[in-house]
């Protein structure tokens, strides 16, 4: 794939498979990492099984004052410690994904994209790919996962350190 077309990052956690797969499946570690730095994760609902839905509430300060951003999706795959793969796309307050004509774009444009994470084990290191397609590996987006994943590695250390 160009690198138009989707951000790709790779990293490596000191820290075991089992962790950083519930970082991406369970709401409370999601919560404490997902979003650039100043983020909020208020609500993460995550039905993590084929077919299985997401929904996601971020807020962050703004000059404007705080700004809301709420993410939905479906899980296309699951293959726990190994593979998860999910739709995301913006959407209002209640849950309902928006269209791209109610965020002002032409018509044509696609509004839901998709995120595939894979993991492997690493002798008690985990290395992970995240490759978000749909997000321009030059855009804002791919800067806001740059950012999340670095305090996705924050959060994985320290809970390391307090095991």
């Amino acid at each position: 794939m160009p690198d138009t077309d989707h951000v790709r990052i790779e990293r490596s956690f000191a820290a075991p498979i089992d962790l950083i797969w519930a970082m991406w499946t369970q709401p409370d570690h999601f919560s404490a990492w997902y979003g650039p730095a100043g983020a909020a994760i208020p609500r993460a609902a995550m039905d993590v099984r084929v077919g299985g839905s997401r929904s996601i509430d971020m807020t962050m300060d703004s000059p404007g004052g705080v700004m809301e951003m709420h993410f939905v999706g479906q899980y296309l795959e699951v293959e726990p410690r190994s593979r998860l793969v999910y739709t995301e796309a913006k959407a209002n307050s209640a849950g309902v994904a928006l269209t791209a004509e109610q965020m002002g774009l032409p018509a044509e444009t696609p509004m839901e994209t998709s995120v595939v994470v894979d993991l492997t084990d690493a002798g008690g290191r985990t290395l992970m790919v995240v490759t978000h397609v749909g997000v321009p590996a030059d855009s804002p987006g791919a800067q806001g996962w740059g950012a999340a994943l670095d305090k996705m590695e924050a959060h994985a250390a320290d809970l390391v350190r307090g095991q």
